[in-house]
């Protein structure tokens, strides 16, 4: 399965839903990849322990040989790299996504990601792509390469009509690119569950019909605890809150039965 983890507003936790759903994929024995098209590289340095600057063979390489004219391009595994996490591999991010960015818009390049992923899909089970928060090339890729796609929201009024824009963005690509493509659900990513606002925005969600998933992410000093000390949530604290809730995550996207708290009053 290739999943993407997509929002246009940056802050939202994408980064931090890609790379805990990928490690606990990983954690049950399904050989995980993480693909990080987001220039920060922020997937890249909390699973791999190194900034994206300094690693080589990324993702911007694999990409760039597109546009280069060679008889001998090198095959998509070559770019992946081992986590110190068994099972969790990650094809890394660079700086020079940004400088290669018009170039392989000038080339039409949009839907070579989605072959190198379909091509990566005979070796790994699952496929998580991390995204910059932004509507760009990078991100369009993704949503054509992808099969699932999932939205952080972090229950805020400029979130939610951020929220409408992404479902039409997406919803052309669906149209036009990616018939494949299906909206998961969105996440409510730093649910502050005793706080009246985030419980109403999510409830009005609910009554749009929209795909609100039933599991909340809290906030947490734990979540940047993680990001520190480079290690996701189900290695460094497997018995904390916000772990046990991305394993929900996890199940409910899996299709399997969770006992879920209720929410406070």
């Amino acid at each position: 399965m290739r999943r993407v983890v997509f929002n246009q507003k940056g802050g939202v936790g994408k980064s931090s839903i890609t790379c805990n759903l990928a490690a606990i994929s990983a954690a049950r024995g399904k050989r995980t990849l993480v693909v990080d098209l987001d220039p920060q590289g922020n997937s890249t340095h909390y699973l791999l322990d190194k900034p994206s600057s300094e690693l080589k063979d990324t993702v911007a390489d694999m990409l760039e040989q597109t546009v280069s004219f060679s008889v001998f391009n090198r095959r998509p595994d070559e770019f992946v790299h081992a986590s110190p996490f068994h099972n969790l591999f990650v094809m890394p991010s660079s700086p020079e996504l940004d400088f290669l960015e018009r170039k392989l818009e000038a080339k039409h390049k949009i839907y070579k990601l989605r072959e190198a992923l379909k091509k990566l899909g005979e070796t790994f089970d699952a496929i998580y792509i991390d995204t910059a928060p932004a509507m760009n090339f990078y991100t369009r890729s993704a949503l054509i390469a992808a099969q699932r796609c999932l939205i952080p929201f972090d229950c805020d009024d400029f979130s939610r009509q951020a929220l409408y824009n992404i479902l039409n963005e997406i919803r052309d690509l669906q149209e036009d690119h990616n018939d494949e493509l299906v909206v998961e659900g969105i996440v409510a990513n730093q649910f502050q569950p005793r706080a009246s606002l985030p419980k109403r925005l999510v409830s009005e969600l609910l009554d749009e019909g929209l795909p609100v998933l039933p599991v909340r992410l809290s906030s947490s000093v734990k979540m940047k605890e993680s990001h520190q000390s480079r290690q996701p949530l189900i290695h460094m604290a497997p018995k904390h809150a916000l772990t046990q809730q991305f394993e929900n995550l996890f199940k409910v996207l899996h299709g399997e039965q969770v006992e879920l708290e209720p929410l406070a009053d």
